[in-house]
């Protein structure tokens, strides 16, 4: 089978495409074939050693976190899936050194989800971190609930940051789909028109407005959840406009990794800072998001391409290292590579 594999942290340059020996799925694994294979910031901060320290974890690595195609074998052990059936993954390659740029992948039965009926590969390769991650910053909130459904949400405000990437799209999504007022704040007519493609209620360019005092008009009594990635540049608007008791869910680090916070504003609404990364919210947290974000696909509410508020960049399986540029250069949409026919 083709892959692509890398032995050393670096540039995408160290991405190479090999043949290698079609893999067995072990006890409570699941062999898929993949159909399409979505590329995140994490893939690339992965590959040059930004999150490791600068070692690679394993002498061979398979890169990409997330990707859909079908069962194709079944281990011991795993009784609910069967040959043949339709699947998205997430969190792939996260302590495993194989993740979905390639045309076979074995993986631990909990990273595998079915895919509902009617929903492409397409979709099922860009839900993974964007999604789960947009969950995960949506059921921080003290008051609010720990799981997403139609109504979840109802009579509370959420600012999104940045609606155009693809967590923001996700969040937007999410967040319209369980009944929340949804702002977000953009910084181009383009990006407000994928925004608003996504779902958001409310638009707010904070290169050409007031941002504070347009969230404050839209919701008076301040947001109760923001969902943010980039607090270091966006601090001072935040503690402006939330409500008291607020959560705001630190995902990225867009702008730097230090921040300085407004200690009296913030203390006196009291409001929660909540870091979120995947890859350490435990089981729980991961099968919750995972079982919530099918249903939301289940509901056709997660649907992505430009028409949905989410451009889709297509790459062939041999052009990896251009998909990883693509990401890493900050492209607005979702890139995906395409490793075979559904």
């Amino acid at each position: 089978m083709k892959s692509i594999t890398y032995t050393e942290t670096g540039p995408s340059s160290v991405l190479h495409l090999v043949e290698r020996e079609l893999p067995e799925p072990g006890a409570g694994e699941v062999r898929v074939r993949v159909v399409a294979s979505g590329v995140n910031p994490t893939d690339w901060k992965s590959r040059t050693g930004e999150t490791s320290g600068g070692e690679v974890p394993f002498p061979v690595i398979v890169p990409n976190q997330d990707g859909a195609g079908v069962v194709d074998a079944v281990g011991e052990g795993v009784d609910d899936l069967a040959v043949g059936d339709r699947v998205w993954s997430f969190i792939s390659a996260n302590g495993h050194a194989t993740g979905t740029a390639q045309e076979y992948t074995v993986l631990p039965r909990a990273r595998v989800v079915p895919l509902p009926e009617g929903a492409s590969f397409d979709l099922g390769a860009s839900l993974g971190v964007p999604a789960m991650t947009a969950h995960r910053a949506l059921t921080v909130h003290e008051d609010g609930p720990s799981r997403l459904s139609p109504g979840a949400l109802e009579g509370v405000a959420v600012l999104v940051s940045g609606g155009a990437g693809a967590v923001g799209h996700a969040a937007i999504q999410l967040a319209a789909w369980a009944g929340a007022t949804v702002i977000t704040t953009i910084s181009s007519d383009e990006k407000a028109a994928l925004a608003r493609a996504a779902g958001a209620h409310h638009v707010v360019n904070y290169r050409e407005q007031d941002a504070a005092a347009e969230i404050r008009r839209i919701a008076p009594d301040g947001v109760q959840i923001v969902v943010e990635v980039s607090i270091r540049q966006n601090a001072e608007l935040v503690a402006a406009v939330v409500s008291t008791r607020a959560s705001v869910a630190i995902y990225a680090n867009d702008g730097g990794d230090e921040v300085q916070l407004p200690l009296r504003a913030n203390m006196g609404t009291n409001t929660r800072y909540q870091f979120v990364l995947l890859y350490t919210v435990g089981e729980e947290a991961l099968q919750a998001a995972a079982e919530d974000v099918t249903a939301a696909v289940r509901d056709g509410a997660l649907p992505v391409g430009e028409d949905a508020g989410l451009p889709l960049h297509r790459y062939k399986l041999e052009q990896t290292a251009a998909a990883h540029d693509a990401v890493e250069g900050g492209v607005t949409g979702k890139v995906l590579i395409d490793v075979a026919q559904g």
